[in-house]
């Protein structure tokens, strides 16, 4: 029998995926991570972006995450996401017009506006449409 993760996503919503995968590959705050058994314990803050589930049957499975943490232990991998979603779910048009809305926003100079909700905006788009592209040229 081959050595797997137990790997939990959860956001504050709900638990996105529980289950066995031979890898993680996730954004960190200082760059991408990749988690196979074994790895040593670890507990990092996470980027917007995408993980990536190498599934125990062979399948690969891609989530985006708006942040969050990630707890390692030799055999356990737990994903705690401020929001989860898996990348089939997402919606390009709604992620592209969320960019677009923030682009304005951060272009317009006579409107008051929090530019560190603009910014963060715009980077949960980029990382959103990021994630659905990923998933489209896998699909391929």
């Amino acid at each position: 029998m081959a050595i797997t993760l137990h790997v939990d996503i959860v956001s504050a919503e709900r638990e996105i995926f529980s289950g066995r995968c031979d890898m993680v590959v996730a954004s960190g705050v200082w760059g991408e991570l990749g988690i196979a058994p074994g790895h040593m314990q670890m507990l990092t803050k996470l980027q917007p972006g995408q993980i990536r589930l190498n599934l125990a049957d062979g399948g690969e499975e891609l989530f985006y995450i708006s942040g969050g943490f990630l707890e390692v232990q030799p055999t356990m991998v737990t994903v705690l996401a401020d929001t989860a979603e898996r990348a089939a779910d997402l919606d390009a048009a709604q992620a592209e017009e969320s960019m677009r809305l923030a682009q304005e926003m951060l272009q317009d100079k006579q409107q008051e506006l929090d530019y560190a909700k603009a910014l963060s905006e715009a980077a949960r788009a980029a990382a959103q449409l990021k994630v659905i592209r990923q998933l489209r040229a896998r699909m391929k």
